[in-house]
């Protein structure tokens, strides 16, 4: 068999293997929920977009990666699983979603979460403050509130992740300011010696 011959056997292997996601793309309606994004940005004061919950940035629609027109016939089978958690406590693994959506919906289920579209203020209520998925010691559904990345430990409320990172490190913040006060006294204590041992006078033999 030739190799040209491979490659359009190939190709229609290809095309007949992504039929199926075509057709579940264009018979599947895509959700989108701007009321949690709008919510943060009004009670955070904080710049928020998709990413908060989702893959791409620019959220579901598109060809990019994260994006419904990349995604291969195995990310829409995840996709179609997920869709169907309408309950809490299932394993999510959405490919447009990341961490943190696929979290809320293992959470709360995807049921709960369409009806908090009304009330986004609850959804942390719902999320409780077990989970903290970048373990930055601020919990999830409050990173959600303060409309900071709840997936990015350097990226929290300043006054709050100084708190939690000066109890967390409190021995070590401690023993340095001890280390640098014996280092001060030391040096203290050698200037002087210096600056006795030349003002004494000098013997002459």
């Amino acid at each position: 068999m030739s190799a040209c011959m491979q490659n359009d056997r190939s190709a229609v292997k290809r095309i007949i293997f992504a039929l199926p996601a075509l057709y579940a793309l264009a018979i599947t309606p895509v959700f989108s929920y701007p009321e949690y994004q709008e919510f943060v940005e009004k009670h955070s004061h904080r710049t928020a977009n998709c990413a908060m919950c989702h893959v791409n940035e620019n959220g579901p629609v598109g060809e990019e990666n994260g994006q419904l027109s990349a995604l291969t016939a195995d990310e829409f089978k995840r996709l179609s699983r997920a869709r169907g958690a309408l309950e809490p406590g299932q394993d999510v693994d959405s490919p447009i979603l990341n961490k943190f959506g696929n979290e809320i919906i293992k959470t709360i289920g995807k049921k709960k979460f369409v009806e908090l579209k009304s009330d986004p203020a609850a959804l942390a209520g719902a999320l409780g403050n077990k989970s903290d998925l970048d373990e930055d010691g601020i919990s999830d559904a409050t990173e959600y509130l303060d409309g900071t990345d709840p997936l990015n430990k350097f990226h929290g409320d300043p006054i709050k992740l100084f708190s939690i990172n000066l109890s967390r490190y409190k021995m070590h913040v401690v023993l340095t300011i001890v280390a640098v006060l014996a280092l001060n006294y030391g040096l203290i204590n050698l200037i002087k010696a210096i600056s006795l041992t030349q003002s004494m006078p000098k013997r002459h033999e």
